[in-house]
């Protein structure tokens, strides 16, 4: 079992940074796979970002490629998400996920309550 709390999120300006951090509890956090996930009003989840469990590969969407970086620290338990050039299309509900290396959300075990990131124009 993986508890994942998000937070970091907020209200910036386009062109900005957030860092986004999710935490988890359990002691098997450093053998999980971890993902970020995005969902906007009235879209369907979409994927952001993987990290392996080693953190040695990760992996973007296209839309967040060079602007935003996943990264993992396994002493903290924590996986983070660097997110800069922040653009108005980035505004959504963020959120960790842990089990699996897929872009399909339906992969993952455990998803953490989500932060919301709203980007102003």
């Amino acid at each position: 079992q993986v508890q994942l709390v998000e937070s970091g999120g907020g209200l910036v300006q386009a062109g900005g940074s957030l860092r986004l951090s999710c935490a988890a509890s359990g002691r098997t956090f450093r053998s999980y796979a971890m993902g970020w996930f995005r969902q906007a009003p009235g879209k369907e989840r979409e994927f952001v970002a993987r990290i392996s469990a080693s953190g040695d590969s990760t992996y973007y969407a296209d839309s967040v490629k060079g602007r935003f970086t996943i990264s993992r620290d396994n002493a903290k338990a924590t996986v983070y998400l660097q997110m800069n050039s922040l653009k108005p299309e980035d505004t959504a509900v963020y959120y960790c996920a842990a089990g699996s290396s897929s872009r399909d959300p339906r992969m993952y075990n455990y998803w953490g309550q989500g932060t919301q990131v709203t980007v102003s124009s």
